[in-house]
């Protein structure tokens, strides 16, 4: 496949953790040819220009629909805030182009509908940025479920914390504005959402409750402004196969800086991971004597793949940047038509899905079905 041409809007947090992967997968993975990071664009035209020199991109520009313009761009990277990634996704496959979108797909079901739609009529591939299923660990734990190791799965809990909100007098940004989405649900719990995509399938039912832990928060200009989203996410939920599931989502919790925590119970075992220890999970299994079951612990190492692509040695590691790496290979091997474990459109419509039977079960307090993607 020849050298893919690569666009990137927005520069912030995602954009340079795009522009890192864009980067590196060649040297990672060795087996694709070097993207060319041809053309950047932020909102503002000097930081543009500052961006694309320190990037690596050959061009800079204040309007990101020049990306669209431009014939040597091939993919682009829709790396903004919530809620200008379904125009910005829609208008590039509808000029030919390939897409890689960070989550959440949309703040509007009707436009994650939209971007399904531009997607199919396109004949362009497009994935969204779920690069925490990339984890060998996951490829691993998904393995083992598939093998039988802990024998029928019954029960899932999965939670997700931060404290990037958890401070009440932190100035109110785009992250508690109704337009950037439903708040700890679409910002947020879709990520443990994707993994238990990868290792369960989709969510069938859900029962939800959301909640603000601070009504409002000050401004810079020295008022106050009401919250317009809930920060915390306590859910219940029905997984196939018949899997209870509990799903939990804090974005205001002091000391918890990457947490995903996910315990699977079986019925001969049980696994446990959490995110902020991500090169390693637990597991325990009832075979062998009684006086010697205990959980495991297990390193990440070279037999896990792709971790050998990384470090040559077990048990150094591999970090957040490292996944998105990984997810952008992925991307490559779909746009090559290649098998791919990167999460399309179509899965992740069907994740906006539970997220908006979420937020549907908590408005009207009952079980809420959750529709096929």
């Amino acid at each position: 496949m020849k050298a893919l041409g690569i666009g990137l809007i927005g520069t912030g947090y995602m954009g340079k953790c795009h522009a890192l992967a864009w980067n590196n997968v060649s040297t990672v993975f060795g087996d694709v040819a070097r993207p060319r990071l041809v053309h950047l664009a932020e909102a503002n035209g000097e930081l543009a220009v500052a961006r694309a020199k320190e990037f690596g991109f050959a061009k800079a520009t204040a309007n990101w629909r020049d990306l669209l313009a431009d014939p040597e761009v091939d993919v682009i990277s829709v790396t903004t805030p919530n809620q200008f990634h379904a125009e910005m996704a829609i208008a590039a496959l509808e000029a030919g182009k390939h897409v890689w979108c960070e989550k959440p797909m949309a703040t509007d079901l009707g436009d994650a509908e939209r971007m399904l739609a531009a997607q199919r009529a396109s004949g362009k591939v497009a994935v969204m940025g779920y690069n925490y299923i990339q984890n060998p660990v996951m490829r691993h734990i998904r393995s083992l479920i598939d093998e039988g190791a802990i024998g029928t799965v019954n029960h899932v809990r999965i939670e997700m914390d931060e404290d990037f909100m958890a401070d009440p007098q932190a100035l109110f940004y785009w992250k508690s504005e109704a337009s950037s989405g439903y708040g700890a649900l679409d910002d947020f719990a879709v990520h443990p959402l994707s993994l238990l995509w990868s290792l369960f399938g989709h969510v069938e039912a859900v029962i939800a409750s959301l909640a603000k832990p601070y009504a409002d928060r000050p401004t810079k200009e020295g008022g106050r402004r009401a919250v317009e989203n809930h920060d915390i996410a306590s859910v219940l939920m029905r997984l196939p196969g018949g899997i209870s599931g509990v799903l939990m989502a804090n974005r205001s919790a002091w000391g918890r800086k990457g947490r995903i925590a996910l315990q699977i119970y079986g019925s001969t075992g049980s696994i446990l991971y959490d995110q902020e220890r991500m090169n390693e999970f637990q597991l325990y299994k009832t075979d062998g004597r009684a006086t010697e079951q205990g959980f495991s612990t297990i390193l990440t190492a070279p037999h896990h793949k792709p971790y050998d692509r990384f470090v040559p040695a077990p048990g150094h590691g591999l970090g957040f940047n490292d996944l998105k790496v990984i997810e952008c290979r992925e991307l490559m091997a779909a746009i090559a038509g290649k098998p791919s474990r990167a999460i399309d459109f179509v899965d992740g419509l069907r994740i906006e899905k539970s997220v908006h039977a979420m937020a549907r079960s908590h408005r009207e307090q009952r079980w809420v079905e959750v529709g096929a993607g």
